[in-house]
Formats: structure tokens, C-alpha cells, sequence
């Protein structure tokens, strides 16, 4: 119970204020899954969640969708994806790299974690570094743009960020930004979904592997919920502040998973 609440409001929150923004709704729900869950399953859930909000999104948003920029950006996206998240799967049935202890609790570092938390430390230098976030990439990069952000996606689900400084200099309308957005999200949401449900269930054993299906769908609705109002109340607004806040929050949380912590 504490879990979907916790999760739920912070998809709520989340989708809400960046329905229009540079980053995604996984920037921070994958981390707020894996303070509950291991970090596999945390992955796997956040990209259930994400594909169903973005089916949502796309189902309001309607036809603003830009085509050349799906094909240029997004199929590149989609087949990269295939290998970051191969790539997850198979980092997650390694064996711890060291171990460590602190106040009498002795901490395995195993690879998997190690590297979502450096990731997810990397990308919250995109948020709190200011020129890193301004920096837009020439259009001419647009597939070269759409193979990263869809392996990082397949990876860890980080994606929106670099989507959004490959897609900004296009020069979509907010409408355009966000309905393209989704439309390719979801395309790098369903391919890595078929190799997590490929390989997941073989990769794991015991009760945490499980996804906890209720926690996803009370966290998808409050996504959906989110998108929903963010769409009627926040159309054409940017908050600068939420980048840093989301910075802050990503490198404590990176910290901690990377340490083994979480």
C-alpha cells in the first residue's frame, strides 16, 4: 500500500508537470520503483507504466503527431532499444562486483545496480547543469539522437531528456512536441517490453521477482490522471525550478542504488 501511494503520487506529479517539458515521466519514476523493488523489476515496471501513458497521450493528443520526425528519430529509437535492453537483462543475473559495510549491514554492489545508478547520476548532470541542458543537437543527427535515446531507454528508461535535445530544434509547437514524443515513446516502450517479457522471468528467481502488478496499474492511472490534467491546466508553461529539484533528486537516489544502498 505504501508503495503504490508513494509511486502513484510521484507519477501523478511527474506526468502532470511535463506533459510539455524536456524529460520524461521514467526520469523519476524508475528510481521511485526501484526504492521499493529491485532494480530489474523497477525497470520493467516503469516501462508498463510508461507505455501505458503514452498510449493515453497519444489517444488525447490526436493527430499532432509529426511523421517525418517518428520515421527519422523514431524508428532508429526502436531498434536500439532491442539492445539496451538485452543489455539489462543480462546485467541482471550477474554477481555482486564487491561488498561493502556500514553500521553492521553488509551492502552487495552488483553490476545491474551499479549501472542504473551511474546513469541515473549522469542524467541529473542534465538537469542541474545549465548548459548542458540548453545544448540542442543539428537536425542533421536526428537518427544518430534517435539510436541513443532509445538504447538509454532500453537500459534504464531514460530517454526523454536527450529526446528532447534532439527534438527541440525542429521546431515543433508544444501540441507537436509532446504527441511526437509519445507516439515514440511508446514505439521504444513496446519494443523493450518484448525483451523484458522474453528473457525476465528466466533471469530472475524467488518472490521479488514478481512485478507487482497492482502497484503498476494504481501507478499507470495516476500517470494517465496526471497527463490528463496536464494537458487542460498547463499547456504552454515550463518550471525551470522542477529541474533542479529533479537533479537533486536523481543524484541522491543514483547514489544509493549505485551503492547498493537501496
Amino acid at each position: 500500500m505504501i508503495a503504490a501511494l508513494s509511486i502513484g503520487l510521484v507519477a501523478f506529479g511527474v506526468s502532470l508537470l511535463t506533459l510539455f517539458s524536456g524529460f520524461g515521466l521514467g526520469t523519476l519514476l524508475m528510481p521511485a520503483f526501484a526504492l521499493f523493488f529491485p532494480v530489474d523489476v523497477a525497470v520493467a515496471s516503469t516501462a508498463i507504466v510508461h507505455a501505458a501513458n503514452n498510449l493515453f497521450k497519444v489517444g488525447i493528443l490526436a493527430a499532432n503527431a509529426r511523421r517525418d520526425v517518428i520515421l527519422r528519430f523514431g524508428l532508429p529509437g526502436v531498434f536500439a532499444s532491442f539492445l539496451g535492453a538485452l543489455l539489462l537483462t543480462s546485467l541482471a543475473g550477474q554477481a555482486p562486483l564487491a561488498r561493502w559495510s556500514m553500521a553492521g549491514r553488509t551492502v552487495d554492489i552488483v553490476p545491474v545496480e551499479l549501472v542504473m545508478g551511474l546513469l541515473i547520476l549522469a542524467f541529473a548532470l542534465l538537469e542541474l547543469v545549465p548548459a548542458l541542458r540548453r545544448w540542442r543537437a543539428p537536425t542533421r543527427w536526428l537518427p544518430v539522437g534517435g539510436a541513443l535515446s532509445g538504447f538509454f531507454g532500453g537500459l534504464s528508461g531514460h530517454q526523454g531528456a536527450l529526446r528532447a535535445a534532439f527534438l527541440t530544434p525542429m521546431g515543433l509547437s508544444p501540441g507537436q512536441f509532446a504527441s511526437t514524443q509519445a507516439v515514440i515513446g511508446l514505439l521504444v516502450d513496446g519494443a523493450r517490453l518484448v525483451v523484458y517479457g522474453w528473457t525476465f522471468a528466466r533471469l530472475r528467481d524467488g518472490d521479488d521477482a514478481a512485478i507487482a502488478w497492482p502497484v503498476v496499474a494504481v501507478t499507470a492511472v495516476c500517470a494517465c490522471a496526471g497527463a490528463l490534467l496536464g494537458k487542460r491546466l498547463l499547456p504552454t508553461i515550463t518550471f525551470e525550478a522542477l529541474h533542479l529539484v529533479v537533479g537533486v533528486l536523481l543524484l541522491v537516489v543514483g547514489l544509493a542504488i549505485a551503492s547498493g544502498l537501496t
